[in-house]
């Protein structure tokens, strides 16, 4: 390989590794923010309208193994608790994989959103592994952690 190929592929690389600093992290906030801001909603709904919630699980829902009651508590707890730690980003691995099983038991609890919301679960369940698998980045309280820790 030429000296001059040899330079314009070391070029092309230090510009991807320069890119990826900077998106990669913003993806990683991107992704944490939009799976919380969901899940969190969809929490807050549900205790609004809390009559409406606990039938929704006594008669729509079909949460495997759990009685309905237990699940309806459960389920709200995890979409108002999860998402706030993947929000900011705190012990987001393990947060976000417990959120990546509940989203597994939402589409499996509920029939007709195969029809509908399917592909929604979807997505957001690539957002909850793309964090699982990289991480919360270093826009994240667990990044500022790190930060200060290997700085002692």
């Amino acid at each position: 390989m030429t000296t001059s190929l040899k330079s314009h592929i070391q070029n092309y690389d230090n510009l991807i590794d320069k890119t990826q600093a900077l998106f990669v992290p913003l993806l990683l906030l991107f992704c944490r923010l939009w799976v919380g801001w969901v899940f969190f909603n969809s929490g807050l709904v549900k205790i609004a309208s809390w009559d409406s919630t606990l039938f929704l699980f006594e008669y729509e829902y079909q949460v495997p193994i759990l009685p309905w009651e237990l699940a309806a508590y459960m389920g709200t707890g995890a979409e108002l608790i999860l998402p706030v730690f993947l929000a900011i980003g705190f012990f987001t691995r393990p947060m976000a994989a417990i959120l990546f099983v509940f989203n597994i038991i939402a589409v499996i609890s509920y029939p007709l959103l195969w029809e509908k919301g399917f592909y929604d679960h979807q997505l957001w369940g690539l957002m909850i592994l793309i964090v699982i698998v990289w991480g919360a980045g270093p826009l994240s309280a667990d990044g500022q952690v790190r930060r200060v820790m290997n700085n002692k």
